[in-house]
């Protein structure tokens, strides 16, 4: 958990569902150990953004002459895009107090590596360069930080600022939804099929 944060204040107010959307899988509860104002959404997508930055020295030192200026010129680009897009997406949530989502793995992790792929192409001369093409693969290699910001954690982050309040983030939220799962188990009793049908409407919401 980060640093500070008063988990331990709700420990009887908080399920293990709920402490589990959180903290978040592996890469969410790593974040959550850090302190909150280390782990802001824009100093989150500003790591990313380095991360592809570290990735592209090789490309740009073999291709470019003056590889270094330009490499520290888009590497200080990517960094502003990525901590803008992540603040950003921060702003979002504060107002829309969306709880946070799962991100397809399968499909968001290989795109930074395909993006990678074609830019090491272009610079290599092994298919013709365009705009397009540019564009598409610095797509690919920014899409999954700030899209995994704003989808996971940014929500989450503001779970942890609501906790280090002494603020459960679920009073008004998930804990309605619970109270309103035993009350329908009280009217419904012993009839499955009642129960099947309303927690089948209940998940499409």
């Amino acid at each position: 958990m980060a640093e500070g944060t008063k988990w331990g204040s709700f420990p009887s107010t908080l399920d293990q569902s709920q402490r589990e959307l959180v903290m978040g899988g592996s890469l969410s509860s790593r974040f959550s150990k850090l302190p909150l104002w280390l782990s802001h959404p824009s100093n989150i997508g500003a790591f990313y953004g380095l991360l592809i930055s570290t990735a592209l020295i090789l490309p740009y030192a073999s291709t470019e002459k003056y590889w270094f200026q330009l490499w520290i010129l888009h590497c200080s680009l990517l960094i502003f895009a990525t901590a803008l897009l992540g603040l950003v997406s921060r702003l979002m949530n504060a107002v829309t107090k969306r709880m946070p989502m799962s991100v397809n793995r399968k499909l968001l992790y290989p795109t930074p590596f395909i993006g990678f792929g074609l830019i090491t192409i272009i610079y290599t001369d092994l298919i013709p360069n365009s705009n397009v093409v540019q564009y598409v693969a610095w797509g690919l290699m920014m899409l999954p930080g700030p899209l995994y910001v704003h989808i996971s954690w940014a929500p989450r982050w503001r779970l942890l600022c609501m906790i280090e309040d002494e603020i459960n983030p679920f009073e008004a939220g998930m804990a309605i939804r619970a109270d309103y799962r035993a009350e329908v188990s009280q009217v419904a009793g012993t009839d499955s099929d009642l129960i099947e049908v309303v927690e089948e409407l209940d998940s499409e919401e």
